[in-house]
């Protein structure tokens, strides 16, 4: 393959990946934002496993479904959330490719964990300021808010994403690195 062509299919992908996740975000918008929030594009968020290309346009998805939900209205955190959820997101998926070859029993159990804990750590901080009232509650707020993201990353991650991952994976449609 050229080098223009190269460059042209991992575009197409990027974009392609980051448009899946936005429109998978926006059909389950009402769900996908706040403390109690049920991003089914974040069950993608294992396609980190495939590769630098696969983390950006889960990132790019990331920022412009934030940015969408702004704009729309539906994500009431706010632009904060187009910052720092956009972080929380590449930083999961960075550390989701780092860990790639730690299996157990053929399954990237511990790299698909790693959307859960950045996202409760990050979005759970996130949201404990915006939604606390600044004093001592932060902490508390932080814990609660942090449990309440990762109920929901666990339940796109681990029970939809792993086994999809598992059918592309042995469908042969992403090659791992």
């Amino acid at each position: 393959m050229s080098s223009s062509k190269n460059l042209l299919h991992r575009l197409t992908k990027t974009a392609i990946i980051a448009a899946l996740y936005t429109v998978l975000s926006m059909v389950v918008a009402p769900i996908a934002f706040g403390p109690w929030q049920l991003r089914i594009s974040e069950a993608l968020t294992l396609l980190a496993l495939a590769g630098f290309d696969e983390i950006y346009a889960l990132t790019l998805g990331c920022f412009l479904t934030n940015l969408l939900g702004v704009l729309l209205g539906v994500n009431n955190v706010g632009v904060i959330d187009i910052v720092f959820g956009t972080i929380a997101t590449f930083v999961a998926a960075v550390l989701t490719y780092r860990l790639r070859n730690v299996t157990f029993k053929g399954w990237p159990v511990l790299a698909a964990f790693m959307p859960v804990l950045m996202n409760g750590i990050i979005i759970g901080l996130e949201l404990a300021i915006i939604l606390g009232d600044g004093g001592s509650t932060l902490i508390p707020l932080w814990a609660t808010f942090g449990l309440e993201v990762a109920v929901g990353e666990l339940i796109s991650v681990m029970a939809i994403g792993l086994p999809v991952w598992k059918f592309l994976l042995e469908g042969k449609l992403f090659n791992v690195e």
